[in-house]
């Protein structure tokens, strides 16, 4: 708050004037994240944690709280066979490591309404140095301009994903969440996880009936708990399980270090919470 702001403490609200009045509009519109949200600290699993950028387009996003009370908030060496020969071998290349072209996988499929949707979830590989990175910053243009972190000096040794949603057939993808994985994602277990539910058309303003979140590789089952009081059982399956549509699971995703899952609300409800079984 600006030092004038200070000194006025003491008006009345008859005394306010319209550039009163708008300064304390901008204080209110300081505490409220609009498109993707700013890094801030949350307790997860007992651990203090940053949040993850969401990139909603509207601002009905919701941070769900698991059952715990926690915050929920995306080279192999060659040879000839020659006995007792050495074989120099080759660093994987960026390419081999994905780190300007992204692996994708489909986390989730299913029709609504008529429409089709898709989930998915590109992760890119850790750049190794500041020019890997800076061509990698580069190749994250090509999805909107969004980018995991602020500058790419912050890409170098972490793979970095965008999660999508689509809506329709022939619709724009619409980012939904991006972000860095960190070595605390390596370590989720027990019964951490992180979500958060939004609608499922990115076009809606609601209901919040898509819940998108991340667990660690132990996790068996996730429930999500609708508004209406019903619930929704998410297993874990392995490797390499097709895709069903309307088939909602824990799945592996290439080149993560946690499972990913989605679970969506029945028409009539809204996502309350989740929790986590191992």
């Amino acid at each position: 708050m600006s030092a004038d702001r200070e000194t006025n403490h003491g008006m009345t609200s008859h005394d306010m004037s319209h550039t009163d009045i708008a300064l304390l509009l901008a204080d209110a519109a300081d505490e409220v994240e609009i498109g993707i949200a700013p890094y801030q600290a949350v307790i997860r699993g007992g651990r203090r944690r940053r949040a993850r950028r969401w990139a909603v387009a509207t601002a009905t996003a919701l941070v769900l709280v698991g059952s715990a009370g926690t915050l929920a908030v995306a080279g192999m060496p060659g040879g000839d066979g020659g006995r007792g020969s050495h074989v120099a071998t080759q660093p994987p290349s960026a390419e081999d490591r994905h780190v300007y072209v992204p692996q994708r996988s489909t986390i989730a499929t299913g029709s609504d309404h008529g429409k089709e949707w898709w989930v998915t979830i590109d992760v890119w590989g850790a750049p190794r140095n500041a020019a890997e990175a800076q061509d990698q910053w580069e190749a994250m243009a090509t999805y909107g301009g969004d980018r995991p972190v602020d500058r790419p000096s912050e890409l170098i040794g972490k793979k970095a994903f965008f999660v999508a949603r689509t809506y329709g057939a022939g619709a724009e993808p619409q980012i939904t969440m991006l972000d860095v994985f960190t070595k605390e994602d390596s370590s989720m277990s027990g019964r951490d996880i992180e979500t958060a539910a939004l609608p499922l058309d990115p076009d809606s303003e609601g209901p919040n009936r898509l819940v998108i979140g991340q667990v660690g590789k132990t996790a068996r089952t996730v429930t999500c708990t609708w508004q209406d009081g019903t619930m929704t059982d998410v297993r874990r399956v392995p490797a390499g399980y097709d895709i069903n549509t309307d088939d909602q699971v824990i799945r592996p995703v290439d080149g993560s270090p946690v499972n990913w899952f989605v679970c969506l609300a029945p028409d009539d409800t809204v996502a309350k919470e989740a929790h986590v079984s191992e």
